[in-house]
């Protein structure tokens, strides 16, 4: 009779231990599900930032190239970097009389890599400020204004002939003189908006003349 009743209690605690073992595997495998999950999403959380980040740096970065296209790289503490050209010797375009000038030009330029390009543009270059000469008179050439107009046209024919996009200035409004009378003041001009023009960028800064000689 004593067999019967441990044999039974044997048999109710078998199940009762099993039990126990399964729900400890399905928590911890529920508990490893949970933690894979956390893991994937903060792995997924990171990768877009670092995403967003790298295109922000991006747009940064296209900023500043588009603004370093615009605007020469020059820095203050560095020695001005000159490229000497050989005189010119042209005919000017007088009709009365024959006239020549003699013009030495160095350019100044933002970076030693343009001097050195400028050697490869160099017969371009010549020919672009020839024909701007050619064109001249010697009455144009002889003012101060006439001067800085020159080195002005040298400064972007020179920077064309080597590939840059060089836009023409913006000519100066004129004043058309008043039908009124003397003593009344004219009436002001209606403001018009100035639309924002970007500036081209030219490696060329300044054209020195080295000597100047009309006759």
């Amino acid at each position: 009779m004593s067999a019967a009743p441990a044999a039974n209690q044997a048999d109710g605690k078998a199940p009762a231990k099993g039990s126990k073992k399964l729900i400890i595997i399905i928590v911890g495998v529920v508990v490893v599900l949970l933690l894979a999950g956390v893991g994937a999403f903060l792995l997924m959380q990171k990768n877009m930032s670092q995403q967003d980040d790298e295109g922000e740096d991006g747009a940064a970065q296209a900023s500043q190239v588009a603004e370093s296209s615009a605007k020469p790289k020059v820095d203050p503490g560095a020695p001005p970097i000159f490229v000497p050209l050989e005189p010119f010797i042209v005919n000017l375009a007088d009709r009365e009389t024959e006239r020549f000038a003699q013009i030495g030009i160095n350019l100044q330029v933002d970076d030693a890599k343009v001097g050195d390009q400028m050697k490869l543009y160099m017969p371009a270059i010549r020919n672009a400020i020839l024909l701007i000469l050619s064109r001249k008179s010697a009455e144009d050439l002889l003012t101060a204004e006439g001067k800085v107009q020159l080195a002005s046209e040298i400064q972007r024919g020179a920077a064309r002939a080597m590939g840059y996009e060089i836009e023409e200035p913006e000519p100066e409004p004129v004043v058309e003189p008043s039908a009124e009378g003397e003593g009344e003041e004219p009436a002001p001009a209606p403001k018009k908006r100035k639309k924002k023009k970007v500036e081209s960028y030219n490696p060329i800064l300044q054209v020195h003349y080295a000597n100047f000689i009309i006759q």
